[in-house]
């Protein structure tokens, strides 16, 4: 990471916009950096809130003491804060608006992954169409618990998985000659790149309330994410 992407910084916690590829807080195997260990380079100390999928990218929060991680984590526990989502996936959904209710628990095969199962904990996620393409939907979600991998694996449940989802999706990159009926690859170029290759799956608003203040933060829509809702506007018209 060259540098942090910082929507928010006080004394008491600092908020980013998490670039897709990066884990949010190291893994067991300490495999690659992650933001937290950034953070903990630049800061001396820092600590875990919640977390972000590493392809995942968007707002996340990092307390900078104790006491202010006691107070978030109990807020996010509680669910005293608002999460908002936006992502694109497969398909068209049956119903514009709508709430996912389905427990969600850890695969038997602790394989990394989650499923949906009678005997998983309470999961809830309301979506809302924001725009319709020919294959894909642009939608908002609100998560009202924060399992590992929910949005992804509710929308697998429904039947319409997130975009570049190599999990709970088909995993594959999106391609413009896969939009486009008569694409031509430019001249220069010697093979064709794809216009996404990560989870389209974006955390772009939190809503709290900490030491009697408001806060929302927003992260804007990274360029990747940008670029290709461009394209699929474009392909609409």
């Amino acid at each position: 990471m060259q540098k942090l992407d910082i929507i928010l910084e006080n004394k008491y916690f600092i908020a980013i916009n998490k670039p897709s590829g990066v884990l949010s807080v190291p893994d067991r195997k300490q495999s690659e950096p992650s933001l937290k260990d950034f953070l903990i380079s630049k800061y001396g100390q820092i600590f875990t809130v919640h977390r972000l999928d590493k392809d995942t990218s968007g707002v996340i929060v990092f307390a900078k003491d104790a006491e202010t991680h006691k107070q978030l984590s109990k807020l996010f526990e509680s669910r005293g804060v608002e999460k908002f989502y936006v992502g694109l996936v497969h398909g068209k959904l049956l119903h514009s608006t709508g709430s996912i209710d389905a427990p969600i628990m850890m695969h038997p095969a602790d394989n990394g992954t989650m499923i949906i199962h009678k005997k998983g904990k309470p999961s809830l996620t309301d979506y809302k169409l924001l725009e319709q393409f020919k294959y894909f939907s642009w939608v908002q979600f609100q998560i009202h618990t924060g399992r590992t991998h929910q949005i992804r694996i509710h929308c697998q449940n429904i039947g319409n998985s997130i975009v570049c989802d190599n999990l709970y999706g088909d995993g594959k990159p999106i391609f413009l000659s896969s939009l486009k009926k008569n694409f031509k690859l430019s001249k220069n170029a010697d093979e064709e790149y794809p216009i996404l290759n990560r989870l389209a799956l974006h955390s772009s608003i939190l809503k709290f309330n900490f030491n009697n203040e408001s806060f929302l933060l927003e992260a804007p829509l990274p360029k990747d994410l940008r670029a290709l809702l461009q394209q699929l506007r474009k392909l609409n018209k």
